[in-house]
């Protein structure tokens, strides 16, 4: 269930530990080309460097409790019910960090001042409830990741159900006179704008809206995002540190004659390029 659930893990950048409390990424500045004279020594050009420190948060955890008597006179085995329900929580809230983190990224400045650059923080009034209109600001997002020179692949455009379903009702996105195969209006389906995948992600529900800090994470994941409609960003944008991968396992508990179920993961995320993750705002 987690894995089925969970979409933005595999849309960012993940580095697996074996031990630790963080792990460094790199973020490496652009080198420039020149002509070469005859003659004249090749010193290399000097690259500059930063490093963005992801720290591991607290364990995050999903349980539940059943009772020996309630299991034997039950009808039917809720054990199979709770786990994929464990997983799906933890699904949901690594999912909700990971797009906040997207637009921390686009409301930040550039990592290495004069190199490389901030992300792209677009408003756009009326972009929930204006097909149309989002469209349009998609497309100006897509455009300044390609002036950012940000890879093609491996890009991503997400969005709440609400703004999918309306994609969906647009005929340049779904009809075969504009998009060749890009989507079905009786399915309720669409596949792409500007060549960008569009993810339909329930956790943006929870995501675009105003959160506080929690106690046990140990990196930034609390903004305000109320007014967020949309975020487009590549897989470099954000990135993941995995110390423990997801386990479930079941205990016999004699002291409260019941079976306790767990499931866990030690996980930590930030964003690591602004550059790589724009997002679109109604205000």
């Amino acid at each position: 269930m987690f894995d089925r659930e969970n979409q933005m893990l595999g849309m960012t950048t993940v580095r697996n530990i074996r031990q630790g409390h963080s792990a460094k990424f790199p973020v490496v500045g652009s080198i420039s080309s020149a002509y070469h004279t005859i003659g004249n020594e090749i010193l290399g050009t000097q690259v500059q460097h930063a490093e963005k420190v992801i720290n591991v948060d607290d364990m995050l955890i999903s349980h539940a409790f059943i009772g020996e008597i309630d299991e034997l006179k039950s009808e039917y085995s809720v054990r199979s019910t709770y786990s994929k329900e464990m997983g799906f929580a933890l699904a949901r809230t690594v999912d909700k960090h990971l797009i906040n983190l997207v637009v921390h990224g686009s409301q930040a400045s550039a990592t290495i001042s004069g190199v490389t650059q901030g992300g792209k923080d677009l408003i756009d009034a009326d972009a929930d409830t204006n097909a149309t209109s989002l469209i349009d600001s998609i497309f100006e997002c897509i455009q300044v990741l390609d002036e950012k020179d940000i890879p093609s692949s491996e890009r991503y455009i997400l969005v709440r159900p609400d703004q999918y379903y309306q994609l969906c009702n647009v005929d340049k996105l779904v009809s075969r006179d504009f998009s060749n195969n890009n989507g079905d209006f009786g399915k309720g389906t669409v596949v792409s704008i500007g060549g960008v995948p569009v993810i339909k992600s329930n956790s943006a529900v929870d995501a675009f809206t105003t959160q506080s800090a929690v106690t046990g994470e140990n990196n930034t994941y609390a903004h305000d995002g109320q007014n967020h409609v949309a975020v487009i960003f590549h897989k470099s944008g954000v990135g993941s540190v995995k110390l423990k991968d997801m386990i479930i396992e079941q205990t016999w508990d004699s002291r409260r004659l019941g079976t306790l179920l767990t499931a866990r993961l030690a996980i930590g995320s930030a964003y690591l390029r602004p550059e790589a993750c724009a997002a679109i705002k109604t205000a």
